[in-house]
């Protein structure tokens, strides 16, 4: 008989055991998106401004390093995320080349829906040199089917001594809107920093989360000083704090507190949402999911308002208690 480890839960299995509601409060988390649309009418969701051009966007998103589809039902899934993205109030998609057949599987579904001009399409080069890299963002434009893309990013700061200046040029000629660069572990937070004092970067993209806050150390005080906009590219916990499954594993059978809930919070991951997109440097998450639900309940965060600083402090301390 196999041993139960609940650090190994998907999120589909955490909402199905009620993890994320605490004590059963799951209620609309995962009601049907048509309900949904109707009960929050025509508000909008939460915006945060680009710093360098006062361009407003939806505080969160979605990520897709997991859009490379194996069946035509999955793919139906994936597709359906995409459509329903926008009717949602969510803008920001975040993609790469490297996420396998994710640029295709975006390129198809935004022509085929109509829907390019809703959505602020970014994504991603990683290459080990000029030639390679201008080919593969060339690809990107071709997958992704649009003549312009809305930003650019250096993945994982990839010989960006090259790239981002190449981006830049890009920038001038109108092909893309803004530039940026990323980063997926602590690791490299000190090359990032030298980065943003290198570069003249619209965007950075960067690990940070509840469990895991090693950017709000350096990285994030840095790009608000500097002016630049922050997306947060897994906010429910990086590789080195287990990644989403632990996080919500650590919230099994809690209650979400009190105050939360006084303030329209349903869900743990409406909670831990809210709290890495209320830190004053970030200007969106964007959480990766596959599903319609997930999508619903992830953008909830983005409606009514963000935490202050004393209720950040107040749950920070409330997950360091639970380790």
């Amino acid at each position: 008989m196999s041993r139960f480890d609940p650090s190994r839960l998907t999120r589909r299995e955490a909402l199905a055991a009620g993890l994320l509601a605490g004590a059963g409060l799951l209620s609309g988390s995962a009601a049907p998106a048509a309900e949904r649309r109707e009960a929050r009418g025509k508000h909008r969701l939460i915006e945060k401004p680009i710093p360098s051009t006062g361009e407003r966007l939806p505080v969160v998103g979605l990520g897709t390093n997991r859009f490379s589809p194996r069946t035509p039902e999955a793919l139906a899934k994936l597709r359906a995320v995409l459509q329903e993205m926008p009717e949602l109030g969510g803008k920001v998609v975040d993609t790469a080349a490297i996420y396998r057949g994710s640029e295709s599987v975006i390129g198809d579904a935004l022509a085929s829906f109509g829907i390019r001009d809703r959505l602020f399409l970014a994504t991603k080069v990683m290459a080990r040199d000029g030639a390679s890299g201008k080919a593969s963002i060339e690809r990107s434009f071709q997958a992704l089917k649009t003549p312009r893309i809305d930003l650019f990013q250096v993945h994982n700061l990839m010989d960006m001594d090259e790239m981002v200046p190449l981006l830049l040029d890009m920038k001038k000629a109108g092909r893309i809107r803004y530039v940026g660069i990323t980063a997926v572990t602590p690791a490299v937070h000190g090359r990032m920093a030298d980065a943003l004092a290198k570069f003249p970067l619209d965007f950075i993209q960067v690990d940070y989360s509840i469990g895991d806050r090693d950017a709000a150390s350096r990285v994030l005080p840095l790009a608000k000083d500097r002016g630049v906009a922050v997306l947060i590219n897994v906010p429910f916990g990086g590789l080195r704090g287990g990644g989403a499954s632990a996080a919500f594993a650590r919230v099994q059978g809690r209650a979400l507190p009190q105050w939360a809930q006084e303030i329209g919070v349903t869900s743990w991951g409406q909670l831990l949402l809210k709290y890495v997109v209320s830190h004053p440097a970030v200007t969106c998450a964007i959480p990766g999911t596959t599903e319609v639900s997930h999508l619903a309940d992830n953008l909830e965060a983005a409606h009514g308002r963000l935490l202050d600083a004393a209720e950040r402090t107040r749950l920070e301390k409330l997950w360091d208690s639970m380790g």
